[in-house]
């Protein structure tokens, strides 16, 4: 794509604005930052759909430049999403069949109707919270989740990683097929290629019958790799062969096997440093992270932490078939008050010592909450008072 000056001139917008540059190619993203040089207050650039979505869920710029050609979402879809949730952000669309630039002009007033944005912002399956954050990871999983596109879900540890990946894998046109989970980080590597790629009988030691791999057990269907993080370097080479060829080889066979698999990848480590520390290969991370879903801590969703304590309750109270405890606003503050380092996952297990602590009173006092606190290289369980 080349941007003459002709061409970009009329794109006009106030000098105080933050742009933002939207596309996979580094020669195009280079040019339109030459060009608004002294014309914006700040440029930003990333190289797809979501990452830009991110960007302006977070009210980071006031005009986007968007090229046609994007590696995860359709610029077309991506157009109305923006002047349906964002009507005062200018979006100038980048062509490189015709190399022009095309504004959209349209004001806010005249884009189209805003009808959809609750059901794009509509809970997922099995998760709650009505944050902003939270509605930002409802919005892109229901954008990607009809397309075959790759997804990495990014966050802590106990955020709820897995349950995005059911939730993409529940609302595609692949939901009647397998979901096949795999922790990485649970399986030793001796075993791992096995497990992953199958072998057949006699492969190697103990190998008595021919056995499916998980990948192929997915067909049709989705695989989710867990604590991608976790996977030995040898193992990404061979998974990075199959995401590009979709083929798998079973140990001790010569043949290869298409499949028909979409990869929904976790980790809770910053794959992009382990990249940089060479632990994670740099083509592995950039094929996974074709569509990346960043999910926030709980302490970035204070006002879901109520809701959720009561979910849990209801929840425990029905598994006892016994009536459900209600949460005193003591224990409401305290409860947002903690600082949450082990997430949801941490908070249904201090809401389960709350109803085993409780009993039968009908009421979770601030008595009943205890926290775990690491420090000093041992863990304690605390009560906050």
């Amino acid at each position: 794509m080349s941007l003459s000056r002709s061409l970009f001139a009329p794109v006009s917008f106030p000098a105080s604005s933050d742009a933002l540059i939207a596309s996979p190619d580094f020669a195009v993203r280079e040019q339109v930052l030459q060009r608004l040089r002294g014309r914006c207050r700040k440029v930003q650039h990333v190289m797809g759909g979501a990452d830009a979505l991110m960007k302006l869920e977070r009210g980071e710029c006031q005009v986007i430049f968007l090229d046609r050609a994007l590696p995860d979402l359709d610029s077309g879809e991506l157009v109305g999403v923006i002047q349906r949730r964002f009507p005062q952000i200018q979006v100038v669309l980048l062509d490189p069949k015709t190399e022009q630039v095309d504004q959209d002009s349209k004001p806010a007033s005249e884009g189209p109707s805003s009808a959809g944005t609750d059901a794009e912002a509509e809970a997922l399956p099995a998760m709650i919270g009505r944050s902003a954050a939270m509605r930002r990871v409802y919005r892109l999983v229901r954008l990607v989740a009809a397309r075959n596109t790759t997804v990495l879900v990014t966050g802590p540890t106990g955020t709820g990683k897995e349950l995005v990946a059911r939730a993409l894998h529940g609302l595609s046109s692949r939901a009647a097929r397998p979901l096949v989970v795999v922790n990485c980080a649970a399986i030793p590597e001796t075993l791992l290629e096995s497990e992953l790629f199958g072998y057949t009988r006699g492969a190697f030691t103990g190998a008595v019958q021919t056995q499916m791999g998980r990948i192929a057990a997915a067909q049709g269907g989705t695989l989710f790799l867990d604590e991608i993080g976790e996977l030995p370097l040898g193992m990404q080479a061979k998974l990075l062969r199959f995401l590009e060829q979709k083929e798998v080889q079973k140990l001790g066979s010569a043949e290869l096997t298409r499949v028909d698999v979409r990869v929904v990848a976790a980790s809770n480590v910053d794959l992009a440093r382990s990249v940089a520390a060479r632990r994670f290969r740099e083509d592995l991370f950039y094929r996974l992270a074709a569509f990346p879903i960043e999910m926030p801590p709980l302490a970035a969703r204070v006002e879901d932490i109520i809701p959720l304590a009561k979910h849990f309750l209801a929840c425990m109270a029905e598994a006892l078939d016994g009536p459900c405890p209600r949460l005193s606003p003591e224990a409401g503050e305290m409860l947002e008050r903690h600082a949450w380092p082990g997430n949801v996952r941490e908070l249904q297990h201090v809401m389960e010592r709350a109803s085993i602590l409780a009993q039968a009173e009908d009421t979770i006092g601030p008595e009943h909450l205890y926290f775990t606190h690491f420090g000093a290289g041992t863990e304690a369980v605390r009560h906050v008072p």
